[in-house]
């Protein structure tokens, strides 16, 4: 299946000069959300995965369904103050300042093998930053599953070393 038939290019959004991919489209769409799911899926089957991570909210959106097909769970990587219990952190850069994210202190067990799931590899701060919290708990990266990497972005660079799936690149 041709993904990238499914996804709206939203032109001079949320800026000018911005051409946002718009996921919306393929997810209302049951056949190719299906299949994305499944590709990922597929992609995770041999990595003996115990947990899947994904940072909120696009992350949540791929992450549940892979995490139900694996039955796996599903841990939430969100902005600080968003979690009710002790949490670990990170700082991290965006284009214009920084911001945190967090996860459960408990939410990986040391060993435990990880999917990181998100929507989009753009310049791959997030990412990253999610990567550090994960092997912070002690977790290992098994993989790390995009819809959508924006390559003119290069920020597969800054993931060097780990194993990538991107289901569409842009």
């Amino acid at each position: 299946m041709d993904l990238k038939q499914y996804v709206t290019i939203v032109e001079d959004w949320p800026k000018p000069g911005i051409r946002f991919k718009d996921i919306t489209t393929l997810m209302d769409n049951g056949a190719a959300y299906k299949y994305a799911t499944d590709q990922i899926v597929s992609y995770a089957r041999d990595k003996q995965i115990d947990i899947v991570v994904g940072p909120e909210a696009r992350g949540f959106i791929i992450g549940c369904p892979v995490a139900y097909a694996l039955e796996v769970g599903f841990a939430p990587v969100r902005k600080e103050g968003k979690l009710p219990r002790e949490t670990v952190k990170v700082e991290y850069g965006l284009e214009y300042g920084k911001d945190v994210l967090t996860i459960h202190k408990d939410a990986i067990k040391p060993g435990q093998r990880v999917l990181i799931t998100d929507d989009l590899l753009a310049t791959g701060g997030t990412i990253e930053a999610t990567i550090k919290l994960v092997e912070e708990l002690g977790g290992i990266v098994a993989g790390i599953a995009f819809l959508i990497e924006l390559s003119y972005l290069d920020g597969k660079s800054k993931l060097d070393g780990y194993d990538i799936l991107s289901l569409m690149t842009f």
